[in-house]
């Protein structure tokens, strides 16, 4: 398996991608908008537009590879190797003109996590790894937080997947063991400030596959661990998430309790 062909392929697609994103965020108030699970469940023509670049590029490039979507779900492959797209992570801060949002790349094999690439086009910074390779951010190496939950702040992240009662226990769980967390719109963003060590760590008890693969990527080989998320079929389904520094982990592990049916 070729990653480093697949790596440079992903980050020029996913800078093209991001160019095209940004320039529906500059005429948004034109964009066509829906509703689809949920109120703030969002959808727009943008979405859907640079998705279909995305995988036009990449079928382009590697035929054989399978590509899973948000916006248009799953093509089938041969080759093992599954691209996991988000062509516009974090539309409701888009569709609102707030900078938290990324174009997310992600490729997965057998062994798991395989590459990354997050282009956030408002902030101008694009995260870049591949297993073996290191992570960067804008060229510059990156590393997770060494120390402990309250060396910094955590990110946390929650929808309607879950009841807000529990949410509400978890958050009250991780304040009494003195962290401090914060939300900035974009999951995949999050998770990859705890690549760069801007977070310690990141939770959010049910996400899709497409919005934490590449930043699990990145975590992995900034020095950090990550929950790991379901493969087969289950990859198309939302399962909890976490990633973390290696002094975080197992702390913000049994805080969560994401692995405790009775628990959620």
């Amino acid at each position: 398996m070729d990653l480093s062909k697949r790596l440079e392929v992903a980050e020029m697609v996913a800078q093209e991608a991001g160019a095209l994103a940004l320039d529906f965020f500059h005429r948004r108030d034109a964009l066509q908008i829906e509703t689809k699970r949920h109120v703030t469940d969002l959808v727009s023509e943008a979405d859907r537009t640079v998705e279909t670049l995305i995988r036009e590029a990449l079928a382009r490039a590697f035929p054989e590879d399978a590509q899973l979507g948000e916006e248009h779900g799953l093509s089938e492959g041969s080759s093992g190797f599954i691209w996991v797209i988000d062509p516009i992570d974090g539309t409701a801060p888009y569709l609102n003109g707030l900078p938290g949002w990324c174009v997310s790349i992600g490729g997965l094999d057998a062994d798991g996590p395989a590459l990354g690439v997050i282009v956030a086009p408002v902030l101008g910074e694009t995260f870049v790894a591949a297993r073996g390779m290191g992570a960067t951010l804008n060229g510059a190496s990156i590393r997770v937080v060494p120390g402990d939950l309250r060396s910094g702040m955590l990110g946390v992240g929650a929808n309607d997947r879950v009841a807000s009662d529990r949410v509400g226990r978890m958050l009250a769980d991780l304040m009494k063991a003195g962290s401090s967390w914060t939300r900035y719109g974009s999951g995949a963003l999050m998770l990859a400030w705890v690549a760069a060590g801007r977070l310690v760590g990141y939770a959010e008890p049910r996400m899709s596959a497409w919005d934490c693969m590449a930043a699990y990527a990145l975590i992995l080989e900034a020095g950090g661990r990550v929950l790991s998320f379901p493969t087969g079929a289950a990859l198309a389904r939302p399962a909890p998430v976490m990633g973390a520094g290696p002094g975080t982990f197992e702390e913000l592990s049994a805080l969560c309790a994401f692995g405790t049916s009775e628990a959620w």
